[in-house]
């Protein structure tokens, strides 16, 4: 009787951790941030200092203290004028008259036309849904969230002469991967991307 008792509750410990497994637990899943060093902390703040260059009258000085100094700030790439021509004429069917004419005038002063890349962002992403499915990789799902803004600003004799920006003020995405045949199948599967 003893024995069968204890194989008994043996038998009753696994089912129970089991249907604990199977309801999921999203907490034992990875988790991951990814930041991109700047002196922004959010996406306003980025746009409220490009906002304040000033076509024609902000100077690389005032860009310093307004973060888009890349001997000052990290993660801002400095771009040649053989750069900036690549970034507004990617192919031979942008024709010169095409570009705007502050930047079309600051290529032909060559080496004192430059510009200041700034790319800040901030990512997050964890994997939620059941673990053992997940673990198993028949159904995987990540969420991620966070914010992105790129602004490029041309330079001209040490005075901005152009500007433009990018982003993403809210990324929220739930990324799907099925694999009905879990892990005997590729671990590529099917992907389903789509805002939260």
């Amino acid at each position: 009787m003893k024995k069968r008792e204890f194989f008994r509750r043996i038998g009753l410990g696994l089912v129970c951790l089991s249907l604990l497994l199977l309801n999921g637990c999203g907490s034992s899943l990875p988790k991951g941030e990814a930041k991109t060093q700047s002196q922004w902390q959010t996406f306003e703040e980025a746009k409220s200092a490009y906002d304040s260059i000033v076509l024609f009258e902000t100077t690389t000085e005032d860009l310093r203290a307004l973060g888009f100094d890349p001997y000052s700030a990290p993660n801002v790439k400095i771009l040649s004028y053989l750069d900036v021509i690549q970034v507004f004429s990617p192919n031979d069917s942008v024709k010169p008259e095409d570009l705007p004419p502050s930047v079309h005038s600051c290529i032909k002063s060559r080496e004192l036309c430059l510009a200041y890349e700034a790319t800040p962002s901030v990512s997050s992403s964890k994997r939620v849904g059941n673990v053992v499915l997940d673990l198993l990789k028949f159904k995987r799902e990540r969420i991620r969230t966070g914010w992105n803004f790129n602004a490029l600003v041309v330079i001209d004799h040490d005075i901005v002469v152009y500007k433009i920006w990018s982003g993403m003020p809210i990324i929220d995405e739930l990324e799907t991967r099925k694999n009905p045949l879990g892990p005997i199948q590729d671990s590529v599967g099917t992907s389903i991307q789509s805002g939260m």
